[in-house]
């Protein structure tokens, strides 16, 4: 829902705004697919960028392998480490503890390696960074091209702006339904609010294309 929001209402106000200047929909058609395909590459490439580095931090929480490994070449008993544990300030039932934790957890498999529990990509929560990157870009994308439909089919003028806000406008209530049934509230609510905001974002937009249009003329 965010990245078609966001699609819907940057791209309506981008073409709003130039088609209000007085431009020709040739321009304003080219405005607004440059800013459908600029606005989805940069949420595909931020979204990446986003679910990687997460990945990357959760990657580098993750224990040491070789920590493991150094246990059973420690020569050193579980007894000994647990008086390790207790010189450190734990009491003699918690260095206990972590002491038979720490050898239970060095054994060795049927291999003969350690098994060590590495990230799982799948099982993290996060998903994967091209998934994310896709699904972004797509979003947007199916956003942003609503408000260029009316000029792709040779509309102009006040028309297309109208057909271009009209459309949006509908996308917008359905948006925020959905978001009102997902999250258990108010649909007439959430819709109205997202059409609100982002018919108002546009409307701004409108003016002050009208006015610099003004101004260059």
């Amino acid at each position: 829902m965010f990245g078609i929001n966001d699609g819907l209402v940057s791209n309506l106000a981008l073409v709003l705004g130039v088609g209000a200047t007085g431009l020709p929909p040739q321009a304003v058609l080219i405005t607004g697919v440059a800013g459908l395909l600029a606005g989805s590459l940069s949420m595909g490439a931020g979204e990446y960028v986003s679910v990687r580095s997460q990945r990357e931090l959760l990657e580098a929480s993750q224990p040491d392998p070789a920590s493991r490994r150094a246990v059973p070449a420690l020569d050193v008993d579980a007894n000994e480490l647990a008086l390790v544990y207790r010189a450190r300030g734990m009491t003699p039932e918690e260095a206990e503890e972590r002491a038979r934790r720490a050898f239970a957890t060095a054994h060795l498999d049927d291999t003969g390696s350690i098994p060590v529990s590495g990230f799982d990509e799948g099982d993290d929560g996060i998903g994967s960074a091209w998934h994310a990157a896709v699904s972004s870009f797509l979003f947007f994308a199916a956003g942003a091209i609503i408000p260029v439909i009316p000029y792709l089919v040779g509309a102009d003028g006040f028309a297309a702006v109208a057909i271009a806000a009209a459309s949006v406008g509908v996308a917008l209530l359905a948006t925020g339904a959905i978001v009102g049934l997902l999250s258990g509230g108010s649909l007439l609510k959430r819709a109205l609010r997202q059409l609100a905001i982002g018919l108002g974002a546009a409307a701004v937009t409108y003016l002050l294309g009208l006015l610099f249009g003004t101004t260059v003329v």
